[in-house]
């Protein structure tokens, strides 16, 4: 296999999506604790539109430059989720076998999973890795680790099972539409700030109340939250203290978040048991993921952005239109 090609989209310099260019390179060769996955789709989220543009706030400009390379990146295959069969397995992998169908994160890794295949350490700090639902396709399951894991952990930082009332603002992008699901099922009475052409949308994922930033205020439901998830990073808990109750809580997406094994375990659970749903927007091909990293840039997108390594599995996927 070593001498065998795959297809995968580099970036050798910061800009534009043009500077994205699909090539050949060689399949990975994997190690004794490494899995060599054959990857069926993967998503274009808001990072990797800021790791391609180099696209930092003032403060963080020199310190992504540092982490990401300075003249030109590190890490010249984007990608940060995935979903793909095990390929083959190194002699210490425990946990996985040949066939089996995998979802997770490259956080840590040297490539991305803008590839035909990736080599996944079993075990290792920063990436995480598990089985996916069978109820979901793939395309599906590679929108779920970044969005959901950053939903669920801000949501337990904001003591979210000690919350009766929630509001998300921007309850119908990738980290949002998880962060209404995950409220809903611990319980909580959940308003969702969005636009008016989102409204429908927000209704299928279960909100209680919808205010269309639009045409409202936020303050239009004389409601008093115990917790406000801003998965826009628009906001400032200064500039919401009237809307929160007395021991409310404010998180928001511009806060670091954890990856970890058990959040995507619990994740999977829910999927299982369908108390949650990926919100899929658009789903592209290798091939044209210079229009998808347009799409997202524009900010108009619902969801994710789904790259389908099988151009056919794209035209499926847009004609069904799955949520």
């Amino acid at each position: 296999m070593p001498d065998k090609k795959m297809k995968a989209v580099i970036y050798e310099k910061y800009g534009s999506p043009s500077v994205l260019r699909l090539t050949e390179l060689p399949i990975p060769v994997i190690t004794s604790s490494e899995l060599l996955i054959k990857i069926e789709a993967t998503t274009v989220t808001s990072g990797d539109v800021r790791m391609r543009s180099s696209d930092f706030p003032p403060l963080y400009y020199i310190p992504g430059r540092l982490v990401l390379g300075l003249l030109k990146p590190k890490k010249q295959i984007l990608g940060h989720e995935f979903a793909g069969t095990v390929s083959a397995c190194g002699d210490g992998v425990k946990r996985f076998k040949a066939g089996d169908k995998i979802y997770g994160t490259t956080s840590g890794l040297k490539a991305g999973s803008y590839a035909e295949f990736i080599a996944v350490p079993e075990e290792k700090k920063g990436c995480v890795l598990g089985k996916m639902p069978e109820s979901i396709s793939f395309g599906e399951a590679a929108s779920v680790p970044i969005g959901g894991m950053a939903a669920l952990d801000l949501l337990l930082k904001g003591k979210i099972e000690q919350a009766e009332h929630v509001m998300v603002i921007g309850a119908c992008g990738s980290v949002g539409s998880f962060a209404l699901q995950i409220a809903r099922i611990f319980g909580a009475y959940v308003a969702v700030v969005c636009s008016s052409s989102k409204i429908e949308t927000a209704k299928e994922l279960g909100a209680d109340q919808i205010i269309d930033y639009q045409t409202q205020s936020l303050t239009s439901s004389g409601i008093k939250y115990d917790l406000i998830f801003d998965s826009t990073g628009k906001y400032r808990k200064s500039e919401l203290l009237s809307l929160l109750s007395k021991e409310g809580r404010f998180v928001s997406t511009k806060s670091l978040t954890a990856e970890k094994n058990d959040y995507l375990l619990q994740l999977t659970e829910w999927l299982e048991q369908g108390k949650i749903k990926p919100l899929i927007d658009r789903c592209y091909t290798l091939d044209t993921i210079r229009e998808a990293h347009k799409y997202v840039e524009s900010g108009h997108k619902s969801g994710s952005v789904v790259i389908a390594i099988s151009e056919k599995e794209a035209e499926q996927w847009n004609e069904q239109k799955r949520y």
